[in-house]
């Protein structure tokens, strides 16, 4: 019996005991699908969770950045300048603070912090800024020469010792002193001056002022730079074109 059942089952016929279990697969297989859908679902959705968590993120970080620029936008436009600036000054007081608790002089301290290169940069930088920014009053161009005067001034040490040595403390006048006719210049003082009185009238010869405008004057120009350009070449070819110029006006030019 056992043998008719193996020939059977060479020949492909089915088993009539192994029946139930490929019947228990296949009712196995359609949970198995349900199972992965329900996988794939739940993977879907915490995907979708993870976008929805991403975009109101985003969202909050965008109107956070909306109300700071507002902010921005409402401040002056100097402020960044400004808050530097009293930051700056903040730390500055709090370092003289520490300064003082330690018994050190702030200036010194500072110096020190300051680097060779930073130093030789701030010098040349200085070197090379010019104070004058043109007329604004007559005080402050009078203020110009007189720094400028004395910038010129070189001290003769020798000359001062000897001073001293001759007046002493009277050399020091005090609001009792009475100086009014006992300086006489020396011969190198006055020639100074002298040199110094000539440079200026000699740079005061080479400035140019504004020419008035005359109304009766032939408009030959169409706009004022065409004035410009008609002036200077007058004033190289005026004398050798003047004959030309006049036989043109009478009309009598060949």
């Amino acid at each position: 019996m056992a043998a008719a059942v193996s020939a059977l089952g060479g020949l492909g016929v089915p088993d009539p005991d192994g029946g139930g279990s490929s019947g228990s697969e296949d009712e196995a297989r359609p949970g198995t699908a349900a199972a992965a859908a329900a996988q794939k679902r739940e993977e879907r959705l915490r995907k979708f969770r993870e976008l929805h968590m991403k975009r109101n993120e985003a969202r909050k970080l965008n109107h956070q950045e909306v109300v700071e620029e507002d902010k921005r936008l409402k401040l002056p436009p100097n402020w960044e300048a400004k808050k530097a600036r009293l930051e700056w000054e903040l730390r500055v007081e709090e370092k003289k603070k520490e300064c003082a608790a330690r018994g050190e002089d702030y200036e010194r301290v500072k110096l020190l912090e300051i680097s060779a290169e930073d130093a030789e940069r701030w010098e040349r930088k200085k070197k090379r800024k010019n104070p004058d920014l043109g007329f604004s009053d007559y005080a402050a161009a009078q203020l110009r020469q007189y720094q400028r005067l004395t910038r010129q001034i070189k001290p003769d040490l020798e000359q001062y010792e000897k001073l001293k040595e001759q007046y002493g403390e009277a050399l020091y006048p005090t609001s009792d002193s009475l100086l009014h006719g006992t300086h006489v210049p020396s011969k190198e003082g006055v020639d100074r001056m002298v040199a110094d009185l000539e440079k200026q009238i000699e740079k005061r010869d080479k400035y140019s002022r504004r020419r008035p405008y005359n109304d009766d004057a032939d408009i030959d120009y169409i706009n004022e730079r065409n004035a410009k350009f008609n002036k200077k070449a007058e004033r190289f070819y005026g004398k050798y074109t003047a004959e030309i110029k006049q036989n043109l006006e009478r009309g009598t030019a060949v």
